[in-house]
């Protein structure tokens, strides 16, 4: 890496406002990528990741391109609790799967699993497929699944958007500008696409499968009681070093 150029690098990133410029720096230079044009991405706000083309969750290295929503590390905690669930044999299924990470680790850390993933951007599935080791679908929800799955999903996760839509223009420019608006919005209170996702989670469960997703602590017990009402039990798991909230039902 030539001194010269890292520096000129971090002091470029630390005018636009990135906290951690010479960590972004490092990456850039030793992308191996034109640097130019990539600097130039990242200081006008482009997330580091789309910059990068990839993005690092629990480990490993993740495609993601332009217009697909960067997995956050606090998702940590849903896959732990549903890697805790799955077993050898276990049909695992990643409802709004975005880059694929979720579903992709778990398969990592339970070998054996049989894994199916669903997004309705186009993006995110092209991303998906290069990144899951498991059939992917493109459409809303459940809507892609083949009818074969019906009954017999063991752990299905689910990081469903859940920022309400009054606070979207509350979140910092890189998820705001940059990242699909259909992976961030809630609705009014940031359950809607949960309520549909419990409406349909019932068929496609297996006797004794488990559901999960990820929301905020605040809306944690809203989002429990939305369980409790489509008979699927409903409790909570919160990791405060991750500052993640987990909503956790079964049949």
């Amino acid at each position: 890496m030539r001194t010269v150029e890292f520096a000129d690098v971090v002091v470029r990133l630390r005018a636009a406002g990135c906290v951690f410029a010479e960590d972004e720096a490092r990456l850039l230079v030793e992308s191996g990528a034109p640097l130019g044009p990539m600097v130039e991405r990242r200081a006008a706000g482009e997330p580091l990741e789309h910059v990068l083309g990839w993005a690092e969750f629990g480990g490993r290295r993740f495609l993601v391109e332009p217009g697909v929503f960067v997995p956050r590390h606090r998702s940590a905690l849903l896959v732990r609790l549903a890697a805790g669930f799955a077993r050898t044999g276990s049909v695992v299924l990643d409802l709004c799967c975005g880059s694929g990470a979720l579903g992709a680790t778990v398969a990592a850390q339970v070998p054996g699993i049989e894994l199916h993933a669903s997004d309705v951007q186009p993006a995110a599935v092209r991303c998906a497929r290069r990144n899951v080791p498991g059939q992917v679908y493109e459409g809303d929800l459940c809507e892609p699944l083949p009818s074969r799955l019906r009954g017999r999903v063991d752990v299905l996760i689910s990081n469903v958007p859940y920022v309400p839509t009054g606070d979207i223009r509350l979140l910092p420019p890189e998820a705001r500008e940059h990242e699909p608006r259909t992976a961030l919005d809630g609705g009014d209170d940031g359950l809607a696409v949960l309520r549909r996702v419990l409406a349909e989670a019932p068929s496609w469960l297996a006797i004794g499968g488990h559901l999960l997703f990820e929301t905020s602590e605040r809306q944690a017990p809203a989002a429990a009681r939305e369980v409790r009402r489509a008979g699927l039990g409903g409790t909570v798991e919160h990791d405060d070093e991750l500052d993640a909230t987990v909503v956790l039902g079964g049949r």
